[in-house]
């Protein structure tokens, strides 16, 4: 399988007023690597997966309703714990409805698609799933 991964950030803040949380429970900044990766099994007669450009704007317009924001504060993840497992996911699925629309000009040829958030050199989260 062939894959082309890029990569872009996002600095945001929120909490996680649960207890399980410890320190973390109070209202904390974070900032986010993201990768997005992209499986195809075949590329195409120029040798993409995906054009990286597009894959970059994508990637771009996706966070950007993210970037520096407090999560706390945005309506649709209200009562939500936005931790980087439930981030990743959500990237996910706005990247794949990305996909599905044609914004990438694949041709369908995506047929997997994994977001990683790194919030650390020590820590990373991901979302990994067909298409």
């Amino acid at each position: 399988m062939y894959a082309v991964e890029v990569r872009d950030h996002i600095m945001i803040a929120h909490s996680f007023p649960s207890p399980v949380f410890g320190p973390a429970q109070g209202v904390h900044g974070a900032t986010f690597t993201v990768d997005a990766a992209f499986f195809a099994d075949d590329i195409d007669e120029h040798g993409l997966v995906v054009d990286i450009g597009l894959a970059i704007e994508a990637l771009a317009a996706v966070l950007e309703p993210l970037r520096y924001k407090n999560l706390d504060e945005v309506p649709q993840f209200k009562g939500i714990f936005t931790t980087t497992e439930f981030l990743s996911g959500h990237i996910f699925r706005e990247m794949a409805a990305k996909v599905r629309s044609g914004a990438l000009k694949d041709n369908g040829r995506v047929k997997r698609l994994r977001i990683t958030l790194h919030e650390s050199h020590m820590a990373r989260g991901w979302f990994e799933a067909e298409i």
